[in-house]
């Protein structure tokens, strides 16, 4: 076992898009950091979702600090064109990135952070948890399961529909994973279905060209409820009546949504029109599996090939941050973006956005790097 002490410093959980723009802003402000990434290469996350990806938000609102996205790039970048931007910012910054280091246990001693990985233990003054929402996939269980003869994946198993083709699929979750999802499934000659169970929000990815980004920047000084009483009209005008193709709307806006429950509503790059031309067909919540396929709470049944589990995940930072009162119970940070209630502990990248992960991400990495910067004044 290695021992590394580093005195009066930071340390940095996760080398996604979170870890690396915190780097960045210490090291623009000065400071020394260490990032410890548990794979052996940067935004791990993003190189395991579908090859279809491609970002929601545009890439004028979605750019690290001190680093824009280049030129050539879409508005909306792939998954592809995002992780070599995030070669390139780690690079650029020359971050002091340590690959192969899962860190196993965080604990507070005295006015220092002890940080162990499997093999090397690290001191420092403050720790900047960066790991990510998508650290564990949520996985349900339901009644059946078992004696279910097709296959069921996590979305974070999928890739594209390729080996799908000509089966009848079911997309369980109406996430914006979910949604792309089932649109590559069809793209590939599958026949799919989506289990929806609560009531949702449908927005476009773009209103009259601008992006839906940009018009929650500038409503996001608002209440939200007037945010969404001044958007009804127009969402729709543009979206329509969902609930004329077996969707259930929710009662509030998608601003109050997002706000409230802290869940994101379906940005729309091309799934209800596939819905509405009877391509993806809508289901109820599921109820059980059965051998061949699935009972759905509206007690309708379907025969599927196979299912795909779009059900998120969970942060899970209690897996090895060991504190009290900091996260919830499933391991997602009460707080992001400042300094927790713990000293020399911060947040990065856990607060869901109206306007952007992405951006949020940039916003919170300067806030925790002047939280640090000001401590050595």
């Amino acid at each position: 076992m290695v021992n590394s002490l580093i005195g009066n410093n930071t340390i940095i959980i996760g080398a996604g898009p979170a870890g690396l723009a915190v780097g960045a802003c210490l090291k623009q402000a000065g400071i020394q950091s260490i990032l410890l990434e548990q794979s052996d290469r940067v935004g791990s996350a993003w190189r395991k979702h579908y090859d279809r990806l491609h970002l929601h938000t545009d890439k004028r609102n979605s750019e690290l600090p001190f680093a824009s996205f280049p030129k050539d790039y879409p508005r909306y970048p792939s998954r592809d064109q995002l992780i070599s931007y995030l070669e390139s910012y780690a690079k650029k910054f020359e971050l002091d990135i340590r690959f192969d280091q899962k860190v196993t246990a965080a604990r507070r001693e005295n006015n220092h952070w002890e940080v162990q990985t499997q093999d090397t233990r690290y001191l420092t003054f403050n720790l900047v948890v960066a790991a990510g929402n998508a650290r564990e996939p949520f996985l349900p269980q339901w009644a059946g399961m078992d004696a279910f003869k097709g296959k069921v994946i996590h979305s974070s198993e999928y890739k594209n529909g390729m080996p799908f083709k000509g089966q009848n699929v079911l997309v369980v979750g109406f996430g914006n994973s979910g949604g792309e999802i089932a649109i590559d499934l069809y793209e590939h000659g599958a026949k799919p279905g989506i289990a929806v169970r609560n009531a949702v929000n449908v927005i476009p990815r773009e209103l009259a060209g601008i992006p839906i980004l940009s018009i929650g920047i500038v409503q996001n000084v608002m209440p939200a409820w007037m945010a969404d009483a001044m958007n009804a009209p127009i969402l729709r005008a543009v979206i329509g009546d969902i609930t004329k193709y077996g969707l259930r709307k929710l009662p509030y806006g998608p601003a109050t949504q997002i706000r409230n429950d802290k869940h994101i509503p379906l940005i729309d790059v091309g799934t209800l029109e596939l819905i509405k031309q009877g391509h993806i067909t809508v289901h109820s919540g599921v109820e059980e599996f059965t051998e061949n396929g699935v009972k759905f709470t509206d007690g309708k049944e379907a025969r599927f090939d196979a299912v795909i589990l779009a059900t998120g995940y969970r942060p899970r930072v209690d897996t090895f941050l060991d504190a009290t009162n900091i996260y919830d119970e499933n391991g997602t940070p009460v707080s992001s973006g400042r300094e927790a209630s713990v000293p020399g502990l911060y947040f990065c990248g856990y607060y869901v956005s109206p306007t952007g992960m992405l951006r949020e991400i940039a916003i919170e990495a300067r806030r925790v790097s002047a939280a640090i910067a000001n401590k050595r004044q």
